[in-house]
């Protein structure tokens, strides 16, 4: 498996290489097609200085024979100009020579044909070579004509060169610095690299051994955030979020199956009691009937806790999904309340319900609303004092219907709010008043005013206890 570091170092190296090598070409070309045109115009200005010299200085008796004075010039500017010099007739035959040498072994030689002519039918001649063995290495070669200024006749030639291993020389020196300084940036490159790749590397393999404890159950393990703010300390934050939640849940899941284990073992621990008695004889047959009665309770509520486990399950599985539609939130609760009059009359409740005398146009789920009401009026009933009040009100503020189920009865205690609509939770753990809940009413009253996207709260003091959900109005008629 390639590395992290690898794959970066890599992809940086590579670039690097790419970016020096376009730049190398680009630079070396243009610093050779400089120094060629600056060798160029030097080589073309020394030719013509010489050739302008060579043509006043011209003797159409004996031309440039003894001409000393000449010589002694073309040595001269030569040195100065660091070139070599020759003029030749227009036969090609080397009469002068800038060499210091008084006869030089240039002297008398003759310059190859397709030189002389190429200067005399163009003008000019610029090439390398060793114009056909006269000099020894290659050279960098400019001929002119040379232009009597009386006549106006061409009287002779002027080679003018250059050394080509100066300019070699050059561009090697400067092919070696910028290859110098490439590998240079490219050794920076390598340890900048590998500094922010282990610095970026080690969170992540602690973050993947972290993520290997952690499937193998190790819930509470964590992992620093390194204190970043960039990607890593974001992945960080997350991971943790996520752990935290996955053990919230687990530790949620385990206490679920203590409680449901607990809620079945209660009833059956009671109806396998009483049924082994009326067997045994152990009850008399005068109290059977009041303990078979008892049996029966507890084989419904056992049927209400596998039903609402069930309900709760399609829920949070999805499987029940909500059919947001258009109702009027004002009639859905008068017929709910109604249903409950007998409960009502048999505890002999005031009822304050205040609806709204208008439509009140919701988008929610109309079955899921009717259960959440439902629910919450049964238990206010449930837990209201004998000859006690119970309330119903509704109210729009904004765009938003508020509804609120209250009773008088025993104060919920401050720190039992929280979990009033956790899963199996009672506030009274003695179960003595709620033998018929299952503990899961209002936890799937939450479950589905959360699952429209909308809030429920509870308050309770001095005996006063309202619950308060949220519904969307709807838009438009």
């Amino acid at each position: 498996m390639k590395s992290t570091f690898a794959r970066q170092f890599s992809l940086t190296a590579g670039m690097i290489l790419l970016s020096f090598l376009v730049l190398g070409v680009g630079f070396i070309s243009l610093i050779y097609n400089y120094l060629m045109n600056e060798r160029k115009s030097v080589l073309a200005s020394s030719a013509s200085a010489v050739a302008e010299l060579a043509a006043v200085s011209y003797d159409y008796a004996d031309g440039w024979s003894h001409n000393w004075d000449l010589s002694i010039s073309l040595v001269f500017a030569s040195r100065v100009s660091e070139t070599d010099a020759v003029i030749c007739d227009p036969d090609g035959t080397i009469m002068l020579c800038s060499c210091s040498e008084l006869f030089c072994d240039h002297m008398g030689q003759t310059v190859s044909e397709r030189y002389v002519s190429s200067v005399l039918s163009n003008s000019q001649l610029y090439t390398s070579g060793t114009l056909d063995g006269i000099y020894d290495t290659a050279k960098y070669i400019f001929g002119v004509p040379i232009i009597s200024p009386e006549t106006g006749q061409t009287v002779g030639v002027v080679f003018v060169s250059a050394d080509a291993s100066d300019l070699t020389d050059m561009l090697y020196k400067y092919t070696s610095t910028f290859l110098l300084s490439g590998l240079v940036v490219l050794l920076l490159a390598f340890m900048m690299t590998l500094i922010i790749t282990k610095k970026t590397v080690r969170p992540l393999n602690e973050m993947a051994q972290a993520a290997r404890r952690f499937g193998k159950g190790e819930l509470a393990v964590r992992v620093r955030n390194y204190g970043r703010e960039d990607e890593i300390g974001e992945l960080a934050a997350a991971f943790n979020s996520m752990a935290q939640s996955l053990e919230h849940t687990e530790t949620n899941r385990r206490e679920f199956v203590a409680n449901v284990s607990h809620e079945l073992k209660t009833p059956m621990t009671t109806i396998s009691g009483y049924i082994d008695g009326i067997l045994d004889g152990t009850i008399p047959p005068e109290q059977q009937d009041h303990y078979l009665q008892i049996v029966s309770d507890e084989t419904k509520r056992l049927s209400r806790l596998v039903r609402k486990m069930l309900e709760l399950s399609r829920i949070q599985g999805g499987s029940a999904t909500a059919n947001l539609e258009k109702f009027d939130i004002s009639e859905l609760l008068g017929q709910v309340l109604l249903s409950f009059e007998g409960k009502i009359n048999t505890k002999n409740l005031g009822v304050d319900a205040q609806l709204s005398e208008d439509p009140m146009m919701v988008m929610a789920d109309y079955d899921g609303i009717t259960q959440v009401v439902y629910n919450l009026l049964d238990n206010a009933i449930k837990f209201s004092l004998e000859n006690g009040e119970l309330w119903l009100h509704l109210e729009k503020q904004g765009g938003k219907a508020f509804v609120t189920v209250g009773n008088n009865g025993t104060t919920i205690p401050e720190h039992e709010l929280p979990l009033i609509f956790d899963r199996f939770h009672k506030t009274d753990r003695s179960r003595s008043t709620d033998r018929d809940g299952v503990g899961l009413g209002l936890y799937i009253v939450k479950t589905i005013v959360n699952s429209l996207g909308e809030e429920i709260t509870v308050t309770s003091e001095n005996g006063r206890t309202e619950f308060r959900f949220t519904l969307t109005l709807s838009k438009g008629k």
